[in-house]
């Protein structure tokens, strides 16, 4: 269950999370917390979605995660978990009938190593489309997104 309110400073905080549930703290166009949901989805995890604003966040939000980051997990026990591999290796190990990564060693490390390399990939496409809607030249961005891209496409020739 997603919720479409986004949650700023002076809003109340949301119920507790049900049992047997999670609660992923996010925000709709966030590619850090969209790791998190990809995860989420592909394991089928049950879990209700709390976008916050993140330019104003919430004070109770600040309390949960005194980062202010997104994506932040929080369990019917009250735990909370953030940071978006710390989040995506916590669902994996926690809910282990359908495993995303690999239990040999190496093979889970070179995983990692490119999803590590994907990561300086995700924010041109926040940076991009933030920048022509506010009418900037985004072809030096164009540019470096591209060259991230083919440096991406060779280093995927070295795992299997």
């Amino acid at each position: 269950m997603a919720s479409e309110k986004c949650f700023a400073k002076g809003s109340s905080a949301p119920g507790l999370v049900a049992k047997g549930q999670i609660r992923l703290y996010s925000m709709r166009f966030c590619p850090f917390a969209h790791r998190t949901r990809l995860v989420l989805h592909a394991k089928g995890i049950k879990h209700d979605t709390v976008n916050i604003n993140l330019k104003d966040k919430p004070e109770w939000f600040l309390k949960k995660n005194p980062l202010g980051l997104v994506p932040t997990l929080e369990t019917s026990s009250g735990q909370v978990i953030y940071e978006s591999p710390i989040t995506c290796d916590y669902l994996d190990e926690v809910y282990t009938d359908k495993k995303l990564l690999p239990a040999d060693p190496f093979q889970k490390a070179q995983q990692k190593m490119m999803l590590e390399n994907f990561s300086k990939v995700t924010p041109y496409f926040y940076k991009i489309p933030m920048g022509k809607q506010n009418g900037e030249d985004i072809s030096v961005l164009e540019g470096e997104l591209k060259e991230k891209f083919v440096k991406l496409n060779e280093l995927s020739g070295w795992y299997p």
